[in-house]
C-alpha cells in the first residue's frame, strides 16, 4: 500500500456511495452548516475531515438527513433533552480522574451505592466514548494524556503468574491512587492478572489505535502520533497480532472473556468482535505509520493481512438467508481444496432460532467461525465496527441495517441496544457460562441490553445514510436512561428491567448518549471513527440475494 492510498484510506469520507454519502458536499456549504445552532456550542479546529469537503459537492443528501432526523423524533420538549445532555456533562466531569494534576481518563462507574470492584478505575475500552464526546467538544488534552499515560503502561513488564506476557500487550485498565500524606499519586495496572477469569484484553491494543487515529483526525494534528513512542506502541501491537504461527485462518485467535464480553460466554475462538476491531485496528494503523523502512514494511505486512481477513470474513462470516439456506443443505466430511463446507459444519447444529430470526432481506455478520463450529448468535459491537471499518461492503453495510429494522423488537426493544441476540437458556447456558449468576438469561453479556452501544449504532446508521434508524433508538434511549440514573445494562428480553447487578452513573452509558447526540447534530463527527471503503480490496464477486433485491 502506497503512501498515498493510505492517507486515502482514512479519510472520512463513506464508502456507501449508492446511498448517497454524507460527506458529498463542497467545503463551503459544511462551514455554513457548521455555524447552525448545536446542542453543544465549541469552538473546534478544523480538522482532517472538514479539509477533505473541498473534494466535494452536492448537499442535498446532508439536507435530507437534518430534516429526517427532526421528522422522525417524537414529541418532546426541547428543556427535556437539553437537562438531558446537561445532567449527563455534569456526571461525565464527575467521573474524570487526575494524575498529578492532569486529566487521565474516566472512572468506569460512579456509583456509591454498591462496592467499587474495578469499576473505580479507568478502562481502555470503556474510555474510548468519553474521550469521542470530548473530543467532540473540543477537549483534547484528557484524550491526550489518556493515550500516553497508556502508551507508558504498555512498556511495563507484565508477569502473570511467573509468566511474561508480550511486550505490546496494554492493560486492561489502571488505577490512580492519591497519598494525601506524601502528596503523590501511583498508577497501578491491570494487564489481567486481577481480572474475574485472568483473562488479558486483547481488545486494549486495539482501541488504543483507533483513538490514536481519531484524536489526530479531530484535531488535525499529527505530531502525537508521530512521537517515536507512539510509533513503537504501535509497532509494537502489531507484532503480537501479524506474528506467523501454526493458524491457517488469517483471523486471530482469542481466549474467552478477552474482549467487552469479559466473562465466559462461548466467544472463544475467532469472536466477531476482535476480527472486526483488528481489521479496523490494521486499516489505522496504516493511515499512523510513518512511511519511514521500519513504517513501510509494517505497512506491507498489514495490507497482505487486511486483503486475506477481508476475504475470510466476507466469504465465511457472513450470513443471509441464501447463505442459510446453503449452510441447511451442506454435505459433510469433505476433503481436498474443493470442499464447499469447508470447515466441516454440521447442518444439524443450526439453531431453531435463526430460521425465524433471518428476515428476507437483510444479514450480518455471525459471531464465530471455526472447525465444525458456527456460532450464529448476532453481536452488535463487531456487526457496527464491521460497517465503521469498511469490512463489511455497502451492500452488506445496508443488509445489516435492513435487518436492524425488520427485527427491531429483538434486537433493540424498549431499551437500546442489544449486546447479542438471543440469549443462552437451560443447559447450555450452564455449560458455556458455568452457571454464570451475572449471565443469566437476558441479562449482562447474555443478551443484556447495553446503552454504549447507542453510539456505534449512530455512527453506522449515519454512514449508511439512515439517521431515522438512529433518532428512534435515541428518542427510546431519552425516554429512561437519565431518570434511571444511567445503568451500565438493562435485563429482560425487551430490555424492560435495569440489570439485577448493574452499576449506575456507568460512565460509558453517558459517554455514549452523548456522542450519539453530538454525531447527529454535527455528522462530520463520524469522520473520527469511520473508514472509507478500500478499492484495492476487492469485495467477492458473488452476490447473495438480501444485497442486490
Amino acid at each position: 500500500m502506497s503512501p498515498t492510498a493510505a492517507a486515502e484510506n482514512g479519510s472520512v469520507r463513506s464508502s456507501h456511495e449508492a446511498a448517497g454519502s454524507i460527506f458529498d458536499i463542497g467545503d463551503s456549504e459544511i462551514l455554513k452548516l457548521l455555524e447552525r445552532p448545536r446542542t453543544i456550542n465549541v469552538e473546534r479546529k478544523r480538522s482532517f475531515d472538514e479539509r477533505s469537503f473541498s473534494e466535494m459537492s452536492n448537499i442535498e443528501h446532508l439536507e435530507y438527513m437534518s430534516s429526517s432526523v427532526l421528522n422522525t423524533a417524537t414529541p418532546r420538549s426541547c428543556y427535556d433533552s437539553h437537562f438531558m445532555v446537561s445532567d449527563a456533562w455534569e456526571t461525565l466531569r464527575r467521573s474524570v480522574v487526575h494524575f498529578r494534576g492532569q486529566p487521565v481518563g474516566t472512572l468506569a462507574a460512579v456509583d456509591g451505592s454498591v462496592e467499587q470492584l474495578n469499576y473505580d478505575q479507568v478502562f481502555v475500552r470503556d474510555f474510548v466514548p468519553s474521550a469521542l464526546a470530548f473530543l467532540m467538544n473540543g477537549e483534547e488534552e484528557i484524550v491526550k494524556n489518556f493515550l500516553l499515560k497508556t502508551l507508558r503502561l504498555q512498556s511495563w513488564e507484565k508477569i502473570v503468574d511467573e509468566f511474561k506476557l508480550g511486550a505490546g500487550v496494554m492493560p486492561a485498565s489502571f488505577k490512580v491512587e492519591h497519598d494525601q500524606v506524601r502528596k503523590n499519586d501511583t498508577i497501578t495496572a491491570d494487564f489481567g492478572e486481577s481480572a474475574i477469569g485472568r483473562v488479558a484484553p486483547v481488545d486494549s491494543g486495539f482501541w488504543w489505535i483507533i483513538l490514536l487515529r481519531a484524536y489526530t483526525k479531530s484535531t488535525g494534528n499529527s505530531s502525537l502520533a508521530e512521537l517515536p513512542e507512539c510509533q513503537n506502541g504501535i509497532r509494537l501491537i502489531l507484532s503480537l497480532c501479524l506474528s506467523e504461527g501454526f493458524d491457517t485462518f488469517p483471523t486471530l485467535l482469542c481466549a474467552d472473556g478477552c474482549c467487552m464480553i469479559d466473562r465466559r460466554m462461548g466467544v472463544y475462538g475467532y469472536p466477531i468482535e476482535i476480527q472486526a476491531l483488528f481489521f479496523m485496528a490494521l486499516r489505522c494503523a496504516c493511515f499512523l505509520l510513518k512511511q519511514d523502512d521500519v513504517g513501510k514494511e509494517f505497512v506491507e505486512r498489514i495490507t497482505d493481512r487486511l486483503h486475506a481477513l477481508s476475504f475470510h470474513m466476507r466469504s465465511y462470516f457472513w450470513l443471509d438467508l441464501k447463505q442459510l439456506n446453503d449452510i441447511y443443505r451442506y454435505k459433510t466430511e469433505e476433503y481436498s481444496h474443493t470442499a464447499v463446507n469447508k470447515f466441516n459444519v454440521m447442518p444439524d447444529s443450526l439453531p431453531d432460532w435463526v430460521f425465524d430470526f433471518m428476515p428476507s432481506r437483510g444479514g450480518y455478520f455471525i459471531g464465530n467461525v471455526s472447525p465444525a463450529r458456527m456460532d450464529f448468535r448476532w453481536f452488535c459491537l463487531g456487526n457496527c465496527v464491521a460497517i465503521l471499518s469498511s469490512l463489511a461492503t455497502p451492500e452488506q453495510s445496508a443488509a445489516i441495517m435492513d435487518l436492524i429494522e425488520e427485527r427491531w423488537d429483538e434486537l433493540v426493544g424498549e431499551m437500546p441496544l442489544k449486546i447479542c441476540y438471543p440469549s443462552i437458556e437451560s443447559h447450555e447456558y450452564r455449560i458455556v457460562t458455568g452457571c454464570d449468576p451475572k449471565n443469566t438469561k437476558w441479562s449482562y453479556h447474555n443478551g443484556g441490553s447495553w446503552p454504549v452501544l447507542l453510539w456505534l449504532l449512530t455512527a453506522a446508521c449515519i454512514k449508511t445514510g439512515r439517521p431515522q434508524i438512529a433518532r428512534r433508538a435515541i428518542d427510546l434511549t431519552e425516554s429512561r436512561l437519565s431518570k434511571d440514573h444511567w445503568p451500565e445494562y438493562y435485563d429482560g428480553k425487551s430490555g424492560s428491567y435495569i440489570g439485577k447487578q448493574a452499576r449506575k452513573f456507568q460512565t460509558w452509558s453517558i459517554a455514549g448518549y452523548l456522542v450519539a447526540k453530538m454525531m447527529l447534530d454535527d455528522p462530520s463527527h463520524l469522520g473520527m471513527i469511520s473508514l472509507e471503503e478500500d478499492k484495492q480490496m476487492k469485495p467477492l464477486i458473488k452476490r447473495s440475494a438480501s444485497w442486490t433485491s
